[in-house]
This record gives C-alpha cells, structure tokens and sequence, in this order.
C-alpha cells in the first residue's frame, strides 16, 4: 500500500518529525520509495527516535543492533566496525552520536542503550535485532566474527536476550529498521562484489589504528 507524507506514523501535517535530544546534525530526508521519513547511518553513528521514522544502513564485517522498547516504541540502531575499545569511559555515553569511539561495539552498544533508556524506555522491555559480521574483507582476521562473538557475549553479560538475527556469511546487507514496529527488511547481496564498501571498511579500518579514539568527527 503507497502511503504519501501525510499519512505515516505521527506526522500528520506531513512536516519531518521533530529529533530527539542529540539528534538534531544527523541528516534526514524523505525517503520516496518507501514512503516514510529516513536516517542512512554510517559506521561510528547510531540514530535513537520515538516517530515513524525508518533507519537504514548497509554492512560488510560490520555489526548493527536493532534496539526498541516494544511498549513505549522507542528504539534505534547503531553501526560498528570492530569489537572493544580500552580508552573508552562508561560516563561518555551522551557524548555526540558521530564519533571514532562509537565505531567500536563496546562503546557503541552502551550509547545506543543508554539513549534509549534516557528517552523514556525500559530496560526489561528492550527487543533487541542484530545483524552483519560477513566475512567480506580478503584478511587473515575475521573482523565479521569478532564482532559477532562480542556483541552476543555482550547482550549474554548484560542479560539481555536475542529476539532475531541476520549475522556471519560472506556477503554484504543493507538494513531497514522500523523502530515504531520493530520490522525490520534485510537485503543480502549474493552476487555483487561491493568494492565501494569493502574499501571504506579499510579504510576506517585504519582511520582507527592511526587516530586517537576520543577524537569526534563529522561525517556529514
């Protein structure tokens, strides 16, 4: 069913929804093929909303979680490269949502949470999604696993449970995220050979080797 601007989620006069507290820079746009307002993130962002806005993002050895309070409808998505920083403070959550340190899943994943517990959510009502991790770079390391084996170890420490999952292989995904409904549509690129990402992803790869993590970029 096509639906225009002014009949999606609680937009009703058609106007982009208003972002939350800390997420005025991330860039938003009317998304026409799927008839719904949209958030593209990259590695080392994650969006948090309580609209019916959509959340997109394409992985390689990346991993994104799925996050939402499926009764207040709060929910958002993150983007990591690699599993665990050491010179990350667990008292820097409300730091910008665009940095090099949420490109790694421990500070990512806690940002992500924090957030949405900070907007009116319950921690015992989080529905939680993850996907990515593919084995998509020619190296001896299988940065896709680590991720994987980190961000499930995480979940486990923190006791929260894994309600759905996209993850390992050797392809490529583009996600899309309801928050609002928690549905999300996964795209796995069989027969393409995405050169675009997999030389991003070597290239943050090293951006994060080369740079300081408490260093804030902008990705805009």
């Amino acid at each position: 069913m096509n639906m225009d601007k002014s009949t999606h989620g609680d937009v009703g006069d058609g106007s982009m929804p208003v972002a939350l507290p800390g997420f005025e820079r991330i860039h938003r746009f009317w998304d026409s093929q799927n008839n719904i307002y949209s958030v593209k993130i990259k590695p080392g962002e994650y969006y948090v909303t309580n609209h019916g806005e959509m959340i997109s993002t394409v992985l390689g050895s990346c991993v994104a979680a799925c996050i939402r309070d499926k009764v207040k409808h709060i929910g958002g998505m993150n983007h990591f490269m690699l599993p665990i920083s050491d010179k990350y403070s667990a008292n820097e959550w409300k730091d910008t949502p665009v940095s090099l340190a949420t490109r790694y899943g421990n500070v990512a994943m806690e940002r992500l949470i924090n957030a949405i517990l900070a907007c009116g959510a319950s921690r015992h009502n989080l529905e939680i999604k993850l996907f990515g991790g593919g084995k998509v770079l020619d190296i001896d390391t299988n940065i896709g696993q680590m991720n994987i084996d980190f961000v499930q170890s995480f979940l486990h420490k923190e006791g929260h449970a894994i309600a759905a999952s996209d993850v390992g292989g050797i392809w490529p995904r583009k996600i899309n995220y309801y928050p609002t409904s928690g549905r999300v549509r996964v795209k796995r690129f069989y027969k393409t050979h995405n050169n675009t990402l997999i030389k991003r992803e070597q290239m943050y790869i090293e951006e994060l080797r080369s740079k300081p993590v408490s260093g804030e970029v902008d990705l805009f």
